[in-house]
């Protein structure tokens, strides 16, 4: 295999967003989406986890309503809720179908996943499948933004900027010192933050890059003291004022472009994932220790 065909259904995949995003927005419409006002809950693991917290901060922040977000596996099942959303690419990830199983018949069940014929589509009250972002990557890019999308536009939030960025995301030119970096993390605030873990995550995976990711005004309480040449600091959306100073004072890189969608930054830190796995010999489509979904005996 050369170094251009490794992570190439990775890449197939992730350059492919824009059209699944416009796809998504469009199910929005009709799609048995969360209404305002609800008692949300969102379950999810890894990838889904983090969509999930950029989903629940959105909805709050819309004004429509409590929106909890938990890892599968650490979920307080017994509050009360109007909805919960299992989040899952694969629909058989074990820790949301055990969730799924404790909870049915008690709370009303949304299930967002991929394949429909799969064990979680059978224990939901209601079902989005988005099949057309589906994936042979074990890498998840496109199913996880695509589900954001969708949930975004189902808030009434208009995700054509989002779309037009990720355009120009694609086309832009690879930042050489990112894939060149020997350490990076990934900061954002309000939804960015769930974007933040995601991006750190993307890049571990595909490449065993060493990867951090916080809150943008937590960076500076502790973990800045990693800032050091030959690293960088990459803000996914705006960062807080004196940032950018503060890490240029250590000597790292420091990356930020305000005026580009969250989204479609991670868009562009997927890409750098891919290169950085490329540059090692590494194949992001077979990562080390890792497969398309967790089932656990």
């Amino acid at each position: 295999m050369t170094t251009d065909t490794l992570g190439a259904h990775m890449e197939a995949e992730l350059t492919s967003q824009p059209d699944t995003w416009r796809q998504a927005a469009a199910l929005a419409e009709t799609a048995p989406l969360p209404q305002p006002g609800q008692r949300v809950v969102i379950l999810g693991c890894g990838t889904s986890w983090f969509m999930g917290q950029s989903y629940a901060t959105l909805r709050e922040q819309a004004g429509q309503g409590v929106t909890d977000v938990f890892a599968a596996s650490e979920a307080p099942l017994d509050r009360d809720y109007d909805l919960a959303i299992l989040l899952s690419r694969s629909g058989t990830t074990t820790e949301v179908i055990a969730a799924a199983e404790q909870l049915k018949g008690r709370v009303p069940l949304l299930g967002i996943v991929a394949d429909p014929d799969t064990p979680l589509p059978r224990l939901v009250d209601d079902l989005v499948v988005l099949d057309f972002a589906d994936e042979a990557s074990v890498v998840q890019t496109r199913f996880a933004t695509t589900a954001l999308t969708l949930l975004r536009a189902g808030l009434g939030l208009d995700v054509t900027p989002s779309i037009t960025d990720a355009e120009a995301a694609l086309a832009a030119p690879i930042d050489d010192r990112l894939v060149q970096a020997d350490q990076i993390t990934f900061l954002g605030s309000g939804w960015a933050v769930g974007l933040a873990h995601e991006a750190a995550l993307k890049n571990r995976e595909a490449s065993q890059s060493w990867t951090e990711s916080y809150p943008s005004m937590e960076y500076r309480h502790g973990p800045i003291a990693v800032a050091a040449p030959g690293r960088a600091t990459w803000v996914l959306g705006a960062a807080p004022e004196g940032l950018a100073d503060d890490v240029a004072a250590t000597g790292a890189s420091y990356v930020e472009h305000a005026d580009v969608d969250p989204l479609a930054e991670l868009v562009t830190a997927q890409r750098i994932a891919l290169e950085r796995a490329r540059a090692r010999d590494l194949d992001p489509d077979h990562p080390r220790a890792l497969t398309r979904s967790v089932i656990l005996g």
